[in-house]
């Protein structure tokens, strides 16, 4: 027993230091692909799509669409939006269609360092690099990580694979309602296509834009919502 507790905790410690050190790195280099990509080459053969970009060559009207879509609180929160998982948890309960509560952090976590499925294993790592990367990334690395690493459509992974595959241009020449739509699609990019909207996409698109407005900008210093919730 005692030989098994000291085997668990050497790994346990050794997980650790790595994973932080994995993180740290990632907080300063091009992320050069994802077990995601991977595995879609793999069991679905289809060519990968993917061409890291500075968060200054990536048009803001695309950070400020998925904020509006996937994560209203995305600058406010630490990680979890707590009111939307426990939402999902009554709607669930209720019989309810499931829907994600995930916030972007936690899918930035997902997409870089997991494998994809659903296990209490994987979500418990998400929960942990989604901390590790909200201490040591901080909001604009995220937001960097995840415009250019999330699935933007079948093989195509960030702005710049999807603004050439889908719209002709760059990155950096998005327009408002070009990210708005590539935004429309983030539920299931695979399903939604953004270089061929279908009338639901459409609908929502509108909607994005609506909520576009209404935020106006991202703010990743925005501390206002932790002062008033401390």
């Amino acid at each position: 027993m005692k030989r098994a507790f000291r085997f668990i905790l050497k790994a346990t410690v050794t997980f650790i230091v790595l994973s932080i050190i994995w993180v740290v790195i990632y907080r300063f280099v091009p992320i050069p692909g994802t077990l995601l990509m991977l595995s879609r080459n793999i069991n679905d053969d289809a060519p990968i799509h993917y061409d890291w970009q500075p968060l200054e060559n990536i048009s803001p009207h695309l950070a400020l669409a998925v904020v509006s879509s996937e994560d209203n609180l995305f600058t406010q929160h630490n990680g979890f939006d707590i009111k939307a998982i426990k939402q999902a948890q009554e709607e669930a309960k209720k019989g309810k269609r499931l829907r994600g509560a995930s916030t972007i952090s936690q899918q930035t976590a997902k997409n870089v360092f997991l494998w994809n499925g659903r296990s209490w294993i994987r979500k418990g790592l998400e929960a942990y690099f989604t901390v590790l990367i909200e201490f040591i990334w901080g909001k604009e690395r995220i937001m960097e990580v995840y415009l250019n690493c999330i699935e933007m459509g079948n093989g195509i992974y960030g702005a710049s694979a999807v603004a050439k595959h889908h719209f002709g241009t760059t990155a950096d020449k998005l327009t408002k309602k070009q990210c708005a739509l590539i935004a429309a699609t983030l539920p299931n990019p695979r399903k939604y296509n953004s270089a061929k909207p279908s009338k639901y996409m459409l609908k929502r698109q509108s909607d994005i834009l609506k909520l576009m407005r209404l935020i106006g900008k991202v703010d990743y210093n925005d501390n206002e919502y932790k002062k008033v919730n401390r």
